[in-house]
């Protein structure tokens, strides 16, 4: 028996009594619903009409390709055709779907990369912006009382904010004299109780020293090192040359940890900012720049200051390592606050004929003092800016200024050697002429105790400091090895361990014990 509607045995057969015709229930009653008539004769045919036929479950035949065992081969291979087919699209399916996942992946990296460089630039310039607002107010506030930067005042006419030194400032406030004085009762306080280190090199070590190491650091078309520091806790030296970039270098590894590139031209005066990771820098091309360390070793410029009209001569750090001072050939000197490199006051005196020259802070930091080119030593009180002493008897400009952490001598080098000042009295004790009159003094420089004292020009010569009525015996006089004949920077490492020498060669020089393992960790001799 076959359905009258699909030609195949029915499963549940029904068969109409008033046609006779046999059909499958489900085929029979869907054409009802739509159509109500028989499919076969097209004659009205109700639902009710139907009747159920008992007949024994039927079972499908077989297909053609099962009934025999070359069938059911061909069967199977079909289906793993139809498997491998499927599987091989999904292989394509997932290999364009990584491929659109790695695309994605680098235009995230991308994005995150463009998103950290305009929050950078947005930051920096919510930064200038803050330190224009600050500056524009006081201007205003500035420009009908014509007050210059040392706090005397000046007609309404004469008030022109565009010459150097005269430029409306905030000032050193209550606040910030505060702080100084302070920190100042606390620093005198603890030098009084300070002893010398039991690990400070003896004269006996110093007369041992050699040069245990030299390591080219600046370039070769433009040879020469302006100035060094040393970092007081770490093992690195700060340089600045010639060639227009400053070089943090790691002594201890040899290797050269960042190159600070952005001046323009000699980079003059370079100093570590411990407490923050940071490094000051003044150059002959006006600036002074602020630079922050990064976690690579790496450093960012975070300030350029373009307040003076000439050369930048000095950087001095003061005490607190929140302020420092900036010297200029511009016949002025710059007060710094460090973390926003905003200027408060730039000092222009009038009795100032010259330049400044060099420049350093007094150990406690009330005190300024400074080198002029017209050869004269100048004494500030950093709270008022007043010129509270002059020193005079120098020839020539004065190359360099170093205060001793006694806090009672002052060194300071010029064209006719070095002069040594009593600040209690405010008198010249003792000089020294170490070269003819052909040879400047470039570089003088007291230990942190306080012990020696480092003198350079032709060669470097170290002194041990005595009394005032003593005599300053000398240590030990080193070559200069650079054959250039000009010593133009002498610092000592910690507990006068070593000294580092810059020269107008491209070589860092390293002079220390040649027992004391320095071989092996500064580099080549």
């Amino acid at each position: 028996m076959f359905c009258a509607i699909s030609g195949v045995t029915p499963e549940e057969p029904v068969v109409s009594r008033r046609t006779g015709l046999l059909y499958e229930r489900r085929l029979i009653e869907k054409h009802l619903a739509e159509n109500g008539t028989c499919p076969v004769t097209g004659e009205s045919l109700p639902a009710d009409d139907l009747i159920s036929v008992k007949t024994n479950k039927a079972v499908k035949p077989r297909p053609l390709q099962a009934a025999s065992i070359p069938g059911m081969l061909g069967l199977f291979q079909n289906e793993w055709d139809a498997l491998m087919l499927s599987n091989y699209a999904l292989e394509q399916q997932l290999h364009t779907a990584r491929q659109e996942l790695s695309h994605a992946l680098y235009q995230h990296d991308a994005a995150c990369r463009v998103i950290a460089r305009l929050k950078k630039e947005r930051d920096e310039a919510r930064q200038r912006l803050v330190q224009a607002a600050r500056q524009v107010p006081s201007t205003e506030l500035a420009t009908p009382t014509a007050a210059s930067a040392n706090g005397k005042r000046a007609p309404e006419a004469e008030a022109e904010p565009a010459a150097p030194g005269k430029k409306a400032r905030q000032g050193i406030t209550p606040e910030i004299i505060k702080e100084l004085t302070d920190c100042n009762a606390r620093l005198s306080g603890q030098r009084k109780k300070r002893q010398n280190s039991q690990t400070l090199a003896t004269a006996e070590a110093f007369e041992k020293y050699t040069q245990v190491a030299s390591h080219p650091l600046h370039k070769t078309v433009k040879p020469g090192i302006c100035s060094t520091d040393i970092h007081p806790t770490k093992d690195f030296i700060l340089t600045g040359g010639v060639d227009s970039t400053a070089i943090v270098f790691n002594k201890a590894s040899g290797e050269i940890v960042s190159t600070l590139a952005g001046h323009s031209k000699r980079v003059t005066s370079v100093k570590f900012v411990p407490r923050d990771e940071l490094v000051l820098t003044g150059s002959a091309d006006k600036t002074v720049r602020i630079w922050q360390g990064q976690e690579d070793g790496s450093y960012n410029c975070k300030h350029v200051l373009k307040d003076h009209s000439a050369e930048v001569r000095a950087v001095t750090l003061h005490a607190t390592h929140n302020y420092f001072v900036t010297a200029s050939l511009d016949k002025t000197w710059g007060f710094y606050d460090l973390s926003t490199g905003l200027c408060l006051t730039q000092v222009n005196e009038a009795t100032v004929q010259d330049g400044f020259t060099s420049a350093a802070f007094h150990p406690d930091g009330l005190i300024l003092g400074t080198g002029t080119a017209e050869s004269l030593v100048r004494i500030w009180d950093v709270k008022t800016q007043a010129n509270v002493a002059k020193f005079e008897g120098h020839t020539g400009p004065v190359t360099d200024i170093s205060f001793s952490e006694n806090g009672y001598f002052l060194a300071t080098a010029a064209s006719d050697g070095v002069k040594l000042w009593d600040l209690r009295k405010l008198k010249n004790f003792r000089s020294f002429a170490p070269y003819d009159a052909a040879t400047p003094t470039n570089t003088v420089e007291f230990d942190y105790s306080g012990s020696y004292l480092a003198v350079g020009g032709s060669d470097i010569r170290i002194y041990q400091v005595a009394s005032v009525k003593q005599e300053w015996n000398t240590v030990k006089v080193f070559p200069d090895l650079s054959g250039t004949g000009k010593v133009t920077s002498v610092r000592f490492g910690p507990d006068a361990s070593y000294l580092a020498v810059a020269t107008m060669d491209r070589q860092l020089r390293i002079l220390g014990a040649p027992t004391s393992g320095l071989e092996t960790s500064a580099g080549t001799p």
